[in-house]
Order: structure tokens, then sequence, then C-alpha cells
């Protein structure tokens, strides 16, 4: 498949504070293509902000007819400074999407566990939305673990879930929140909770976060007997160039950005090994 590396026009529409250093954009394609129009959850995009440079970033909403799109963005570098910079109504640019995206094919009519860890979230947002829209209110669940209060994100899309699907939001540090939405502890902490849920074990889990909670959050999973082919996580990496060509995400024998940024646990183990 042939990549454009040249980018199209996006404009700031708005956006809001979620978290510590961190915002929700919604962004409208000023050309709306094909190719943007076939994006897929879990796939990403590299933003620009012209003068200063790209980064990839998620879709926590894919691109409509007319264009628009969001994404979660947490100041962590020189382009996030600027974006955060930018206004309302101002003209960015835009490549993608790339990568290999979650596998939906396989989400039809089976109980699916979806587990974010901070920023990890994100790309969890649309699939997990394509799942309530398809109605899967008896098979889905969803935990969502993160440091302390000030570092939850993505609050009124998790509002809006828990009066339709189990959600359990984890924070290591609950002190100063409502015990009854949110328990103390860590991913793997609140599982044994969370297998209770399902009447039989998930027949899919899509997981996303640092690579140290996916590892020993899968090992907790594997050892009480899931499928390692039914675990899928996503990968974050910096890619620079989106397209295999620059090798900043090389991994072993894997570039992240056209690979991934999904993989099942069968692959990805091998390339996280040094971390078991």
């Amino acid at each position: 498949m042939m990549y454009s590396l040249t980018p199209v026009r996006i404009e700031i529409i708005d956006f809001y504070e979620d978290g510590e250093n961190t915002r929700h954009y919604h962004f409208r394609l000023l050309e709306v293509t094909s190719t943007w129009l076939k994006a897929q959850s879990g796939q990403f995009f590299m933003l620009c902000v012209p003068g200063v440079g790209e980064a990839p970033f998620t879709f926590t909403a894919l691109p409509d007819e007319n264009g628009n799109f969001r994404a979660l963005v947490r100041m962590m570098g020189g382009v996030t400074q600027a974006l955060f910079e930018q206004k309302i109504g101002d003209v960015l640019g835009a490549r993608g999407p790339f990568g290999q995206g979650w596998p939906v094919n396989e989400l039809a009519d089976k109980k699916v566990l979806i587990i974010g860890g901070g920023c990890g979230i994100a790309p969890l947002v649309s699939i997990t939305e394509q799942l309530i829209e398809q109605g899967n209110f008896d098979q889905l669940a969803v935990v969502y673990a993160t440091r302390s209060k000030n570092t939850l994100m993505l609050t009124p899309e998790r509002d809006r879930w828990q009066h339709l699907i189990p959600i359990f939001n984890v924070v290591e540090d609950a002190s100063d929140l409502e015990p009854l939405d949110y328990y103390q502890g860590t991913a793997v902490s609140i599982l044994p909770k969370v297998l209770e849920t399902f009447a039989e074990l998930p027949e899919r889990v899509l997981i996303s976060g640092p690579e140290l909670m996916m590892c020993a959050v899968i090992e907790y999973l594997v050892a009480c007997g899931i499928d390692a082919h039914a675990i899928y996580l996503s990968l974050e990496r910096r890619m620079h160039c989106a397209v295999g060509l620059c090798g900043h995400c090389y991994v072993k024998n894997q570039y992240v950005c056209t690979r991934g940024p999904t993989f099942s646990w069968t692959d990805a183990r091998a390339l996280l090994s040094p971390l078991e």
C-alpha cells in the first residue's frame, strides 16, 4: 500500500482539559478522502504542527463523513507543547491513518474484556463505543487503571459507559475519590472481581497501557485459563515516519508502525520478552 507523506489540512474545532496536562481534541479534516473514512479503531495518525514537527496519536473517535474526529493528547514534548499553544480555528496537518487496528471481525458476539492503563485508554475508546453500539451490554466489561485523581482521563466517556456496561475504575491512590465509583488498587488486583462479572471467561481481551502493566495483566489472565491467542494489545512507540522507513519504532524484527500498533499476545510476547 502506498502512503502519502504530504499532510492534509485539519482544523481545531474544539478541545477541553481531560486530566493532568491532557486535552481531548476535536479536529476536522478540510479534505475528506476515502482513505481517512476507512480508518479503524486502534490505528493512529501523524499530527503535524507546521514549523515544529510531527507526533503520532490514536483516534478516540474515527473520522465521520464530514471529517470530524477526536484524539486524546498529553503534553509530553515539543510537538504537543506547540499544539497546546494553538487556538480553536487554527489549521494543522495530519497524515494517516496508519498501522493495524483491533481485530474487529473477531469481536462480534464474543465476551470481551477491555483493559486500559493511564493514557492507554485512548486506543480503546472507539472500539468500546463500537461494541456498545452493537448492543453487547451483557458481554462487555471495561477496566480503567491509573495512578491518582489527577491522572484520570476520558471521564465523560467513562461516565456514559457505566450506565450501560460494567466498568471498573481503579486508582492506586483513591483516598480523595468517591468509593462507590472507584476501587483502590491496580489493574491486576481488580481482575478477580472483574472476571466474576462474566458467566464464563472472556473470549477476547484488548489491552493498552504501560508495557509492564500489560505483561502483568496478561500473565494473570493466561494463568486463569484465557488463551494467549485471544489476547490483543497496543504497543506505544515513537513513530517518526509511520511507514516503516526511519526505523525509530523497530523492535527486534518488527516495525511497530506498520506491523502494529496492535498485536496478538502470541506475536507481541517475543518482542517484549526482556520485560516479562
